[in-house]
């Protein structure tokens, strides 16, 4: 039998100025924000898992804006010009992490990011090829440096690939540790006063007077504003939202002695990524092997897509060499028709922001900060 709620733990740890569902970068984020901005308001944040349970510690730590071939497909999307607002705000997002965070925090490591094509694949390698200079042109101004993308076929034999022909760059694409990330971010978000509660997964909310009751199997939980940042999660609460799960498969390797590969990795038009984790190689990707399958918030595996992510270790990444998969898990991404978040006011009193588009790294403590604003105009 669960105790009944006393009168001070009513007071205290169930009525709040802002609750925020989900403790994910972006929750995280939104929480920090608030109170740095409004130190007075009392902020909490409710987590359905022991430790934030969709990507934002599943990822696999690339902090990127973008591979030639992905950026192809998102002008064709956006527009030149909202393509250059896009990279914008995953740049400046990848500033304001680091600049909140600090490098050190989250093992921020620029080794830089390559696209890597196979000899079939000679019609996208020749596009992407000849596309360096437009995107080398559009981001200039952002990145105020105009020489990011450069071929980088010489560096092939020193990855040891097999069956690799192009190999482009981007020189300041970068890796990170996620975990030490989120734990930074736990760390930041307590130190500012704001009260997490784990293995509390919301049910229901409602509307009470000017309010919401959010319900969830330990207590009902009062508060003035609500904010929802469960990203795929999110339909569980909010089912009308334009957002489509995305499973992503991840592998991990065992030591490897005298690892060649060193940086991110992006094959086939972004659906594959790989990188090194000190001498380990960490692989992620194939959903496209097998959409409707892996648009889905279930965590777990497929044979198809992890006979895929081996058969690419084996052939490509690491020919010849004897290695075993340690560890392998699953992360959920939240899609879209459109390729940015969606951060409004639902309605009176009720947020959201979510659908990051795999770019949760990149733009997720912004688009936190960004629906904290908005928060703020309505108290």
């Amino acid at each position: 039998m669960t105790a009944a709620i006393s009168y001070w733990e009513k007071l205290h740890f169930f009525n709040f100025d802002v609750l925020i569902i989900g403790s994910g970068i972006v929750g995280l984020s939104a929480a920090i924000a608030l109170k740095e901005k409004e130190p007075s308001l009392n902020v909490a944040v409710l987590e359905r898992g022991l430790i934030p349970s969709g990507a934002s510690t599943k990822n696999a730590g690339f902090a990127c804006f973008g591979s030639i071939s992905e950026l192809i497909e998102q002008e064709k999307s956006c527009g030149t010009d909202g393509l250059h607002r896009l990279i914008e705000s995953r740049w400046k997002g990848l500033l304001k992490l680091r600049k909140l965070l600090g490098d050190e925090a989250i093992t921020y490591r620029n080794y830089g990011g390559y696209e890597l094509f196979r000899p079939a694949e000679k019609t996208i390698s020749s596009l992407c090829v000849s596309k360096i200079s437009h995107f080398n042109e559009l981001i200039k101004d952002i990145v105020n440096q105009s020489d990011t993308f450069k071929p980088a076929d010489d560096k092939i034999a020193d990855f040891g690939f097999n069956e690799v022909e192009t190999l482009i760059v981007n020189e300041l694409e970068a890796q990170i540790d996620s975990g030490k990330m989120m734990r930074a971010m736990l760390k930041k978000a307590g130190a500012a006063g704001v009260l997490i509660f784990n293995n509390c997964k919301v049910n229901s909310f409602e509307q009470s007077g000017s309010g919401y009751i959010v319900r969830t199997a330990d207590g009902n939980f009062s508060c003035g504003k609500l904010l929802v940042c469960t990203n795929a999660f999110v339909k569980d609460l909010i089912p009308d939202l334009d957002i489509i799960p995305g499973r992503g498969q991840v592998i991990i390797t065992s030591p490897i002695p005298d690892l060649k590969i060193k940086g991110t990795f992006h094959y086939d038009k972004g659906y594959y990524y790989f990188r090194n984790i000190g001498n380990r190689v960490l692989l992620g990707g194939g959903r496209n092997l097998d959409f409707l399958t892996e648009q889905t918030t279930e965590f777990g595996s497929t044979e198809l897509v992890q006979h895929a992510l081996h058969k690419l270790l084996t052939e490509v990444i690491l020919p010849g060499i004897d290695f075993e998969i340690e560890q392998s898990w699953s992360g959920i991404m939240a899609f879209g028709s459109a390729i940015t978040p969606i951060v409004k006011e639902l309605e009176n009193g009720v947020f959201c922001a979510v659908r990051c588009n795999g770019m949760g790294i990149a733009i997720g403590n912004q688009t936190g900060c960004d629906v904290a604003e908005l928060i703020l105009t309505k108290l």
